[in-house]
């Protein structure tokens, strides 16, 4: 496996200089993402927390997925007080969702590693599982090809009510349906019919969306000891109980804190993904239909954004201290949340997150904690050997093709082309037949009537001959056409689909299907990924 850097040339003026460590973007943060580790380390290991509580919810949710000896042996790790942990998350896609999930779990598991052997002291890599978000038309889909044009694959299971994705019972028949007509659209390998029953098998084994999730992760990552969190699970809501209170308690300034931050970041032209106003509680409710409610600021009081709910100061702190899953995070709340409950080291981030993290320094400190290393994430583009050949075919840098896509080479190709010689040398041959064969039907017509007939005959014979060499030729012509135009297309397809990257429309599907999946425990295994580069193409050797 061979792993090229490539840099992006990325529009986000805010991403592109928080990697280059730049003070007017940076003083956002505690700490700057590639050089205070080790000071983040000495700060982490003097905080006091319960980890015996921690490591038994994170033993039950992992066994019950049927955790490897692995992972079970990175939770026991927890104990030891001056261990640490690097974390990031995801939603729970199907089949993992979009290949970003895995490379950031790949990101986590190497970024763990690397700083393990760094510090010294056991860090434990940390996949949190965004179980508590209720936005199912976000995980109810993958990316297929079929047919050379990409195809949005939604399983049929419908959901009305905002519940959180923990909390949703996963329609068997229904995904089993969507499992195999996914794999329809594969073309068969030796890999093919292993990698369905393992899937199948998965789903046997799931109970919700969440469930399926975590079950192909620990199929995928069995030796690397990744520790799976879901955040909607129960057990670990209690532990956040008194977290709850302390965000109720401070909530108002928290609002403020994150609303000033993200006024001052948009004024001076960043762009943070973040719609916030003063009112907001930051925190979601759960109703007795399980939907979820987010809460706002009224007075006294809080009330559902849309009127659904209208709570006390006093009801909320007691709901957070007798039954806390009632009660989740919202996009601010959830950092927060992470670092109340784990000694983190580093939190590993896509571009997004890093964006709206810029805005949450000072709540963090009005909680008393400070911003853990945001580290952006390992970002890859896979390259399967067929694609190599077709970039080296037509001459294309994969870094063009990954950055800008191929179909302004496609049709400069296609200019270039011109059948004109072609049709130019038929048309003469046609009337330099006409004019050889003249002097023949002339003669003929002299001899004998039916002979002059016969030379007829004959010229619209040798002139249908003729026209049939042409048409073959032309159609030779337009199918090498076809075939170049049919690779500039796939390239496409597979480098830049719908004109953006690889890993955010695909799933692993397709690489799993093409080579198991031993190159993911390939690239865990190379000895240097630097997360100071942008992107990287990786290549399938051999």
């Amino acid at each position: 496996m061979l792993v090229q850097s490539i840099q992006l040339n990325k529009k986000n003026q805010l991403i592109n200089e928080y990697r280059k460590e730049q003070d007017f973007v940076t003083e956002y943060f505690d700490y700057k993402p590639f050089t205070e580790v080790k000071e983040r380390a000495a700060y982490v290991q003097q905080i006091k927390r319960d980890r015996k509580k921690l490591v038994d919810v994170l033993h039950n949710m992992n066994r019950n997925w049927d955790a490897p000896e692995s992972t079970l042996k990175q939770i026991k790790r927890l104990k030891d007080e001056a261990s640490v942990v690097v974390i990031g998350g995801q939603q729970a896609g199907l089949l993992t969702g979009p290949l970003y999930s895995l490379n950031k779990l790949i990101s986590v598991y190497r970024f763990a590693k690397e700083q393990e052997k760094l510090l010294g002291v056991p860090v434990i890599p940390i996949f949190w599982i965004a179980g508590e978000d209720h936005d199912f038309d976000e995980i109810n889909h993958i990316y297929t090809v079929r047919d050379k044009r990409i195809k949005k694959h939604m399983t049929k299971q419908q959901e009305w009510i905002k519940k959180s994705v923990s909390s949703i019972p996963l329609d068997k028949q229904k995904t089993a349906n969507w499992l195999r007509d996914a794999f329809l659209d594969l073309h068969e390998t030796s890999y093919t019919k292993e990698l369905y029953t393992k899937m199948e098998n998965c789903l046997e084994r799931a109970q919700t969306f969440v469930d399926f999730f975590a079950l192909i992760i620990f199929e995928l990552f069995k030796e690397e000891g990744i520790v799976l969190v879901d955040s909607g699970n129960e057990q670990l809501r209690q532990l956040e109980g008194e977290h709850f209170t302390n965000i109720f308690e401070q909530s108002e300034q928290i609002a403020e804190d994150v609303y000033e931050a993200v006024q001052t970041l948009q004024q001076q032209g960043y762009n943070v993904p973040l719609e916030v106003e003063r009112d907001d509680v930051h925190l979601f409710y759960h109703d007795e239909h399980g939907e979820r409610i987010l809460l706002k600021r009224e007075a006294n009081e809080f009330v559902g954004k849309n009127g659904e709910v209208k709570l006390t100061k006093e009801a909320l702190l007691h709901i957070a201290q007798t039954t806390p899953e009632k009660l989740s995070n919202n996009v601010i709340t959830r950092p927060i949340m992470q670092e109340l409950l784990f000694p983190t080291l580093a939190f590993i981030a896509g571009d997004g997150e890093i964006s709206y993290w810029a805005a949450l320094k000072k709540a963090f400190h009005t909680l008393g904690e400070k911003m853990p290393p945001v580290v952006p994430r390992l970002s890859f583009t896979y390259v399967p050997k067929r694609t190599e050949k077709l970039l080296e075919q037509r001459v294309i840098q994969v870094e063009e093709a990954i950055r800008e896509g191929v179909s302004q080479k496609k049709m400069q190709w296609l200019m270039a082309q011109t059948h004109a010689p072609t049709e130019y040398l038929f048309e003469e041959a046609k009337l330099s037949l006409e004019k050889i064969h003249a002097p023949l039907q002339e003669m003929a017509e002299n001899i004998a009537p039916d002979l002059h007939e016969a030379s007829k005959t004959n010229i619209h014979l040798m002139m249908e001959q003729l026209s049939f060499l042409e048409r073959k030729t032309m159609q030779t012509i337009r199918e090498q056409h076809d075939e170049a135009i049919g690779q500039f297309e796939e390239l496409d397809l597979v480098l830049h689909p719908n004109g953006g990257l690889q890993e955010r429309v695909y799933s692993p599907l397709f690489l799993l299907n093409e080579y198991g999946e031993s190159w993911i425990q390939q690239i865990n295994q190379l000895s240097s990924i630097p997360f100071t580069e942008d992107h990287f193409a990786v290549y399938f050797m051999g």
